[in-house]
């Protein structure tokens, strides 16, 4: 069995969507197919929530309408039958008919779910319409029949894999299956996500609920890059790459893998290629257990980041003063991405800035407190690279026209980390780039 989990931007024209047909049916084994919503749709459907959520429904209606138009004239490319496409045209109707319903009732959180779930839907129910088209052998396997999270929305993995395995069951002789990423039940049993990027997430769940030998995620890129292609002049695919080492590329801003993906496979030690939909024959990326060289292998960008900095005299003599400032954060269950201590101050790093005026309220009580906003988070990775000889220095050559905020070291085996001011971003990786690779 393997999973194989397709993109927004796979799916994203009626020629793709195509594509991703060809590629489910060159072989003949067993295979999850797990799709993310049409580009662009989720966002929509966010605007969509977000006009409801300010009473605006003209504004909210016209976002419906809009994205109502673009499945209309999407279908039609899509499908060449009269069947398929009257199917289609069934299934779009009844996905836009409950969003204009919502039009006129009481707007809350989890209709907004409700919504956002909807691209999901969409995109596997017409691509499924495709696969009976074409007389390609298929089951539709809902996500909200198996996937489910918790009371704190941590995915229920044991109860996953019972539920799927019982339903496969019923179909032992089936080679396909296509589902839903992002969308689950929560503990109330209502619809529910994984979060933004939540794709890569299920299939990752998926792999790892039934111990699949692979998970396969498609994009329109040949692998993870050893730095950003839109910011620096020339990049290349990375062949392998650790789970240590890709988990702290996705966490610190590699687009194209969520960074929740990598856990549940690499808890049950599942391969994760990251393949590219337009090459289908690239090597792209390959992630396992193993580590292979030692050194940079690859950087990655955060962007949205607050640092916020504690001076207090008190601190050098002050026992608990750490824990104390940490669970102000913890109060308020904002993560802490960097730390840097002195005798007198420590500063950290936070993205999620919903609390931040209630954090720094607290904060003063122990000392002054300076917030930086606009900044970025640059990370270089690679296995044993802070053990690495050398690496540091070659770091802070190639940063030596760029002021520095912050710097981490030595926390992790594989990575470093520098803040920087956000305007300077494209400089630093484009710099590092030079400094750091032989081209």
């Amino acid at each position: 069995m393997k999973i194989m989990k397709f993109g927004g931007t796979s799916v994203g024209k009626p020629e793709r969507m195509h594509q991703v047909k060809d590629l489910i049916t060159r072989d003949n084994e067993r295979k999850i197919v797990v799709l993310s919503a049409l580009s662009g749709t989720t966002n929509a459907l966010v605007s969509i929530g977000d006009a409801l959520a300010t009473a605006n429904k003209t504004l909210a209606k016209e976002r419906i309408d809009a994205l109502h138009q673009h499945y209309l004239e999407f279908y039609k490319s899509l499908l060449k039958t009269e069947a398929g496409r009257s199917k289609a045209e069934k299934i779009i109707k009844e996905h836009f008919e409950f969003l204009n319903i919502i039009l006129k009732i009481s707007f809350n959180e989890a209709i907004n779910r409700d919504i956002l779930a909807q691209g999901e839907l969409l995109s596997t129910k017409l691509f499924y319409t495709l696969l009976q088209e074409l007389d390609i052998p298929a089951v539709f396997l809902p996500a909200l029949d198996f996937m489910s999270i918790d009371e704190n929305a941590e995915p229920e993995l044991k109860k996953i894999s019972e539920r799927l395995k019982v339903i496969l069951a019923n179909f032992s002789e089936d080679r396909i299956f296509v589902t839903q990423g992002y969308i689950c039940k929560n503990h109330r049993n209502e619809v529910d996500n994984l979060k933004r990027g939540g794709s890569d997430y299920s299939a990752s769940l998926i792999g790892a609920a039934l111990s699949a030998d692979v998970v396969e995620i498609w994009t329109d890129i040949d692998g993870m890059h050893n730095n950003d292609p839109r910011v620096v002049n020339k990049t290349r695919p990375i062949a392998q790459l650790s789970f240590d080492e890709a988990a702290e590329l996705a966490y610190f801003g590699a687009k194209i893998l969520h960074p929740a993906s990598i856990w549940p496979a690499q808890q049950y030690n599942i391969p994760v290629k990251l393949l590219n939909t337009m090459e289908p024959d690239a090597a792209g990326t390959t992630i396992t257990k193993k580590e292979l060289g030692t050194g940079v292998k690859a950087l990655a960008a955060k962007d949205g980041i607050t640092a916020i900095k504690i001076k207090s005299s008190r601190m050098l003599l002050a026992y608990g003063f750490l824990r104390k400032v940490f669970e102000v954060f913890e109060k308020y269950k904002t993560s802490i991405d960097m730390i840097t201590t002195s005798e007198v101050a420590v500063s950290v790093t936070i993205d999620d800035l919903s609390h931040l005026d209630d954090i720094v309220k607290e904060l003063e009580a122990y000392g002054l407190v300076e917030v930086d906003k606009n900044q970025t988070i640059i990370s270089i990775v690679g296995n044993l690279i802070a053990e690495s000889k050398g690496t540091m220095a070659k770091i802070m050559n190639s940063l030596e026209a760029i002021p520095i905020r912050m710097v981490s070291y030595g926390g992790s085996r594989h990575n470093v980390s520098i803040l920087v001011e956000a305007k300077y971003k494209n400089d630093s990786l484009q710099a590092l780039n030079e400094g750091l690779f032989e081209w």
